[in-house]
């Protein structure tokens, strides 16, 4: 399986380390700046050095605003059945479509732990897809994480606002969550081992457990304890789900807007 990226950015390059180890599978890569890819990738700096060489699969790691003007010379470089897989942020299948007609076409939306291989990944393929493209698309996004497939675009655009956006809305709970602990007198260093440690045992716990999570919170929290006092501010009038759900849907309107 001879597979071409176009394009090697923190995103690209993050996926592609974990996926140069993968069998039966070779990776080609055409991005001028790529520095330090894994051992066994090829490298080129334009598609003119490809000269006639044909490829099963072209993903797409450019730029949104760079795909038009430099994905058409790839093109040619596709075999007949094979997968386009965009990577790209914010463009939309639509657009892919119509610089690559009659192609079966994946948008990928992975989100930044794919950087350690822990990524949540959204994937929507279009009609000329196939089970054996669709199960390959799979392969390689659950090597760097999870991957769950969804029906429409407008299903992409919503897992956007999830999963894509997600990770910045827990660094941010994550700093607050730090801010806290230093104003009852932690260092900045102490307090950040703690919450780190806090978030990543709560999570780890809840992925391993068939429980549902509010059952979870139930299981820490004793009547009249400390649990149940902290919890008490967080759930005021629901104020923490009202905003999570303005959070979510602002995000999402914005991936619309922008596909």
């Amino acid at each position: 399986m001879n597979i071409l990226m176009v394009g090697c950015g923190q995103m690209g390059g993050a996926m592609l380390k974990n996926w140069a180890g993968l069998e039966d599978m070779s990776f080609t890569v055409v991005d001028p700046a790529a520095l330090h890819l894994p051992f066994g990738v090829r490298h080129e700096t334009a598609a003119d050095a490809l000269a006639d060489d044909m490829f099963d699969m072209l993903i797409v790691a450019v730029k949104p605003q760079m795909i038009e003007t430099v994905m058409p010379a790839y093109g040619p470089h596709l075999i007949e059945d094979g997968c386009l897989v965009s990577i790209a942020a914010g463009y939309s299948l639509q657009g892919l479509e119509a610089l690559f007609p009659g192609r079966a076409v994946v948008r990928v939306m992975p989100n930044l732990p794919a950087l350690i291989g822990r990524s949540a990944t959204g994937l929507f393929a279009n009609d000329a897809a196939t089970k054996e493209h669709r199960a390959l698309v799979s392969h390689l996004m659950e090597a760097v994480g999870t991957a769950v497939w969804v029906p429409s675009e407008d299903q992409l655009d919503r897992l956007t606002a999830i999963s894509g956006s997600g990770p910045g809305y827990v660094f941010q709970f994550i700093e607050s969550f730090i801010e806290a602990a230093e104003s009852l007198g932690f260092s900045h260093q102490d307090a950040r081992k703690l919450v780190l440690q806090t978030m990543v045992g709560a999570t780890e716990m809840a992925m391993s457990s068939d429980r549902a999570v509010g059952e979870l919170r139930q299981s820490v929290t004793s009547k009249g304890g400390t649990t149940q006092a902290g919890l008490e501010q967080l759930r005021t009038d629901g104020t923490l789900d009202r905003l999570m759900v303005r959070t979510t849907s602002a995000a999402y309107g914005r991936a619309r807007a922008l596909r």
